[in-house]
């Protein structure tokens, strides 16, 4: 019995241990994304666009994205930004947050 709580207890630290490595690998890539999002290469853009298009909505995603719309130079990936900051923006009225006023 000692020696299957041990393994249990080892087991559980590990799984704890590698939760926390793949957190840390998640934030760098959604850290590493939001960089890539005024990269000067059009691809890049793109895929920040798509990668921050499964975040959750949250009013400072919001101002991200109005200020890439304002920034970026190419009229698809405004359109796309646009698209995802109109969906951004009804789940946030449906969750009854404020994010309208502040992004005109």
């Amino acid at each position: 019995m000692d020696k299957r709580l041990r393994t249990a207890g080892i087991t559980v630290i590990a799984a704890a241990g590698a939760g926390a490595v793949a957190a840390l690998i998640i934030r760098g890539q959604i850290n590493r994304h939001r960089r890539n999002l005024f990269s000067h290469r059009a691809f890049r853009r793109l895929a920040a666009l798509g990668h921050i298009s499964r975040e959750p909505a949250s009013i400072d995603v919001i101002r991200l994205l109005t200020d890439f719309i304002a920034w970026e130079p190419r009229k698809m990936l405004r359109e796309r930004a646009q698209v995802i900051v109109d969906r951004m923006l009804d789940d946030t009225e449906r969750l009854g947050i404020e994010a309208r006023a502040e992004s005109g």
